[in-house]
């Protein structure tokens, strides 16, 4: 896979994912309540991780674009 996620992007995606994952737990917000939510939540949040993992995001990648320099 070729990288194309950069810095700031991965470190704003490796935020978004951990507070996705978490608020469903300990926000108590009534969105929550339904289990569809958390699910939503939960696997938006480990997609967000993956990709900030391995800094390659296939949406980029079909797009065309890159938020990292070459």
């Amino acid at each position: 896979m070729t990288r194309n996620v950069g810095t700031l992007d991965r470190i704003m995606r490796l935020m978004l994912g951990v507070a996705l994952i978490a608020m469903p737990f300990v926000s108590g917000f009534a969105i929550f309540t339904a289990t569809w939510t958390t699910v939503l939540s939960v696997a938006a949040g480990v997609v967000m991780l993956l990709v900030a993992l391995t800094r390659s995001c296939p949406v980029y990648a079909l797009l065309g674009w890159r938020s990292c320099k070459l």
